[in-house]
């Protein structure tokens, strides 16, 4: 089920998929002005693989990669 999550203004602040209550798949989120700000992966509600931030001009800043912790 795909999810939209807004700022107190009304623009849109993120969207992706949910599995019941936990975010799975894709993410992104964006600032007010509507420009891409960040998007990466969640696996089962937790942050996984590759997270990209971008500039307000759509230029890519960083990239992590998020690895599963370990017990």
């Amino acid at each position: 089920m795909m999810k939209n999550i807004y700022h107190r203004d009304g623009s849109l602040w993120g969207k992706g998929n949910m599995i019941g209550k936990k975010p799975d798949g894709l993410w992104t989120w964006y600032r007010k002005d509507g420009t891409k700000m960040r998007s990466g992966y969640f696996t089962n509600g937790q942050q996984s693989g590759k997270w990209t931030t971008f500039d307000k001009y759509g230029k890519v800043v960083k990239v992590t990669f998020i690895t599963k912790k370990t017990q």
